[in-house]
């Protein structure tokens, strides 16, 4: 059913007192949030990069840009159940996007006069933007750990505050990779922050994917060692339906390292685990894990293969969902929430993969083991940037209680493999 204008205005004007936003602010929230982002493609940000594009033209984009991609997200908070929303960690992260926003459209209107210093302060608007949103994630999921304490609930079997919980966390954290992306890239270019030599601006050209799938396995390797005194060995495969085009076994792309071994990193972890757990009682000859690079003619794609014993059907169809863990769940005491054991890996790394319109999944086979998969575009024209809109579409899933299709339901792109 499609909502109505008249519908769209009241649903709005019934949440607007659970924000906490200035009126001039959610004036130009209102406006950013009428916009849609600008889809980049990994073609366009290198040529960005390699084009003499000045940091003036850089400016004008991202002081438009980022403002837009802020207001569309925001205009979301707004739609989360009142249960969540009224919780102070979620408060504190609706604070931090509203501070954000004020920072960075200061520069909205300066565009007459760009100085040197305009530009300087811009810079450390976009580094103090980055740091301030570092910690989005776990003081998001300490938000549904008060929920959870306060009202001794969270439904993870598609009730619908769980579905609005989980369409909201999609789209909070698809968005903020985005933003990251833009920042990061700019200064990496014009602020020299962080500059890696091989990379043009926080892209590497020549990505090497077995040289960070093996970074990734040593530290994951490193890490189950640590728990369990013990850690399977990897297996390393390259392949290409390309004549001629690898070089000493090795595969590369156009793609941002710190995602590709975020992903990759996850999977190891969670593939190691399982093989020592499924083996514990003889970890003196644990089968080891098996990847393969493959590079197609328009995509590459990683297989990491584990004799884990497998994920039951029952439990796969909640693989990706937030604060959804096969790993023990730590003592809700902690002031934090840790990562490990509230299933943020696996969701988190699935929104890096489709970012630039690849995907990530399992294929697993219950008492045996697990293909996680990892495809990506090979080809830096087709990785174009997928990001949640604030639209009527956005709108009707947190406000009817039937579901409704959009590229960030999880759980209905499960169901459909």
């Amino acid at each position: 059913m499609r909502l109505s204008l008249c519908h769209l205005s009241k649903a709005i004007l019934r949440r607007s007192s659970s924000l906490a936003m200035r009126s001039s602010t959610a004036e130009d929230v209102d406006k950013f949030a009428q916009y849609h982002p600008t889809v980049l493609t990994l073609k366009r940000l290198i040529d960005f990069g390699i084009e003499n594009t000045s940091t003036d033209d850089s400016f004008l984009f991202l002081s438009k840009e980022i403002p837009v991609r802020l207001a569309n997200i925001m205009k979301e908070f707004s739609f989360l159940p009142d249960k969540l929303l009224s919780m102070p960690s979620v408060q504190l992260v609706g604070q931090w996007y509203e501070q954000s926003f004020q920072d960075v459209l200061q520069f909205n209107e300066r565009h007459s006069n760009i100085s040197e210093d305009v530009l300087n302060k811009f810079n450390e608007t976009l580094d103090l933007l980055q740091k301030r949103h570092s910690t989005v994630v776990e003081t998001m999921a300490e938000g549904i750990l008060e929920m959870k304490r306060e009202h001794n609930e969270y439904a993870d079997d598609g009730h619908h505050t769980a579905s609005c919980i989980q369409y909201f966390l999609d789209r909070l954290y698809a968005n903020r990779i985005g933003i990251e992306v833009l920042a990061k890239h700019h200064l990496m270019l014009f602020a020299k922050m962080g500059k890696d030599e091989h990379c043009i601006g926080a892209i590497d050209p020549e990505c090497d994917v077995m040289s960070i799938a093996e970074d990734a396995y040593e530290s994951a390797r490193v890490l189950c060692d640590q728990y369990y005194s013990a850690a399977p060995e990897c297996e390393f495969e390259c392949h290409s339906s390309v004549s001629n085009s690898l070089i000493d076994n090795r595969i590369s792309l156009t793609y941002i390292p710190c995602h590709l071994y975020h992903m990759i990193f996850e999977l190891m972890k969670n593939a190691l685990r399982a093989v020592v757990e499924h083996h514990r009682h003889h970890t003196s000859g644990l089968p080891p894990l098996k990847v393969l690079i493959c590079q197609g003619h328009k995509d590459i794609t990683i297989k990491i293969s584990d004799h884990g014993g497998g994920i039951c059907r029952s439990q796969l169809v909640k693989i990706f969902n937030y604060l959804y863990s096969t790993a023990p769940r730590p003592d809700d005491a902690q002031t934090m929430a840790p990562m490990a054991g509230f299933g943020y890996g696996l969701p988190l790394s699935k929104l890096y993969a489709r970012y630039f319109n690849g995907d990530l999944w399992l294929n697993s086979i219950d008492g045996f083991g697990t293909d996680a998969m990892i495809c990506l575009k090979l080809l830096p024209t087709d990785a174009s940037e997928l990001l949640p809109v604030f639209n009527r579409t956005a709108l009707s899933k947190y406000t009817q209680a039937e579901r409704v299709a959009d590229w960030s339901d999880q759980i209905s792109g499960l169901e459909n493999r």
